[in-house]
């Protein structure tokens, strides 16, 4: 049976919900649970599900769809796109996640203090004086200039005489048309010269990234496929073994065979959402290929119902105006809790499995919804910002259509003061 796993000692989750768990059987497993608990701690009564079955879930499935031979790299930074990273990665790793995917050495040295072993890539390079501190904690550099080999070599040999045969093993990243990070490829020739002079250096892998790997409507991602294999063709002329050979982030792994390589590094499709694609029945051809499930849920209940009489305002600045006299619910989260104020007037949560529009300006510890509609609304209600609630649903990847943004902005503007729970 899934278990109830709290970064908090003050949890109390009795079996049963007040009124049972009527309307909750047809969802997955973990997610019936959750809605079938009390969920007790102290202080503000918002929280956030996070359903490992499901993450652990859509790990298999994206193992199913690129093949068995493929290692996995698991993206957990930015705190696991802000679900928690020490927990997640401890649920991949047991899973058999070949590598995590970090974006500095401070994430990953979170990681390997909560005991992690895995093999960690530090994704966005590293800053010069950092190169000491990614060797004593193995973690993998990336290399996305010239200068950073020389400066990494220094620091690879002074380990190595201390440990004998010792080589530092990185990744090289390759612009190919991002234009952020990453060595040009015409800068191949020279990278390799360079390497040559590291005798304590040891290329294990190379990678590029995608910018528009969802849109099919251009020829972008092709097009950085080209360059970046020829920069493959040229490495491997001039006698330097590339190593790993990745390129695929989640809208790739999704939609784009080619371009799997010998490693792939799924992000928001591991936590179960899909990437917007262009044109959008791409989306449903994907998703008909890979079930991934949602693994977020949040939560906060209602801590004042006000009744409110036609043409009164709500909330700072009266943005929502009452056309009907209406019955106002308050609930306890705001923008620092990852109810973003561009949900203002935008958009819906659920109560007692029905949708309520959010009414009035996110505030920074409250939210308002219209629950007139509800009639047996009370105080202590729990009112679904993202999750199930009876036969209804309302995802990230929705809320983020709805404001135009993307999942990965409002999965990371969870806050840092919500409580968070595993379901297993």
């Amino acid at each position: 049976m899934p278990t109830l796993l709290t970064d908090s000692p003050t949890i109390d989750a009795p079996a049963a919900e007040t009124g049972g768990a009527a309307g909750y059987s047809h969802l997955p497993d973990a997610a019936a649970i959750a809605m079938k608990r009390k969920i007790k701690f102290e202080g503000r009564p918002v929280w956030a599900e996070i359903s490992l079955a499901d993450i652990l879930h859509n790990l298999k499935v994206i193992r199913g769809h690129v093949g068995a031979r493929r290692k996995i790299l698991a993206v957990v930074k930015a705190n696991a796109y802000g679900l928690g990273s020490v927990p997640i990665s401890k649920a991949l790793a047991r899973a058999g996640a070949e590598w995590l995917g970090v974006t500095c050495s401070s994430e990953g040295i979170e990681l390997r203090e909560a005991g992690i072993r895995k093999r960690i890539l530090v994704l966005t390079g590293f800053w010069a004086g950092e190169e000491e501190i990614l060797l004593r904690h193995d973690l993998t550099p990336t290399v996305t200039r010239l200068e950073q080999l020389r400066q990494l070599e220094r620091a690879a040999g002074r380990r190595a005489r201390r440990v004998r045969n010792f080589r530092a093993r990185f990744h090289l990243k390759i612009n190919t048309g991002m234009n952020r990070l990453g060595i040009e490829p015409g800068e191949v020739d020279a990278f390799a010269a360079e390497l040559a002079r590291c005798p304590h250096l040891l290329l294990e892998g190379t990678y590029t990234h995608f910018a528009s790997a969802e849109d099919f409507t251009s020829d972008q991602t092709a097009g950085q496929e080209r360059k970046f294999f020829a920069a493959l063709e040229r490495l491997r002329g001039l006698g330097v073994s590339p190593g790993l050979v990745h390129l695929a982030n989640s809208g790739a792994i999704c939609a784009r065979p080619s371009t799997w390589g010998d490693l792939v590094r799924p992000g928001a499709i591991l936590y179960g959402y899909h990437q917007g694609f262009d044109p959008p029945e791409k989306k449903a051809e994907v998703m008909a290929e890979m079930d991934l499930r949602p693994c977020l849920s949040l939560r906060a209940r209602i801590i004042s119902l006000r009744d409110v009489a036609a043409g009164e305002g709500v909330g700072y600045g009266a943005r929502f105006v009452t056309a009907r006299p209406s019955r106002i619910a308050v609930i306890a989260a705001g923008y620092a809790d990852g109810l973003v104020r561009a949900r203002t007037n935008r958009g819906s949560a659920l109560l007692r499995g029905k949708r309520v529009p959010l009414v009035g300006t996110i505030s920074m510890d409250l939210a308002t919804v219209d629950a007139t509609e509800v009639r047996d609304a009370a105080v202590g209600d729990i009112v679904t910002i993202y999750g199930s609630d009876g036969a209804d649903a309302i995802e990230v990847s929705d809320a983020a259509r709805e404001i135009g943004t993307v999942t990965s902005d409002l999965l990371c503007a969870l806050g840092r003061r919500v409580r968070r729970f595993y379901l297993s």
